[in-house]
């Protein structure tokens, strides 16, 4: 195989690991705990937290609470890890690409 053949399939694996990542970027994740449900994105920035009104809390919940949301962004965080496994996985490891 030749140098030039070479750098094409490098620049073609590129471009296909740029896409797989900027899917994953765009899409969004959603973990749950109790009475809290938190979405995130594949950027892992947290979009939305919404609390399960149907209960009602006292100030003495509130601690709970925020273990419970605390829960909730860590289940979401890990589901973009493992899309981003799941999608990039096939490149192999490249130390300092992502």
């Amino acid at each position: 195989m030749n140098i030039q053949a070479m750098m094409k399939q490098a620049q073609k694996l590129q471009k296909d690991m740029m896409s797989a990542k900027e899917e994953i970027d765009s899409m969004e994740f959603t973990g749950e705990s109790s009475l809290v449900k938190v979405t995130v994105k594949g950027t892992k920035e947290v979009v939305r937290v919404e609390i399960d009104k149907s209960n009602s809390l006292d100030s003495d919940d509130l601690e709970m609470l925020e273990d419970m949301i605390l829960v909730a962004i860590n289940e979401a965080n890990k589901k973009v890890d493992e899309t981003t496994e799941q999608k990039m996985g096939k490149f192999g490891n490249i130390p300092g690409l992502f």
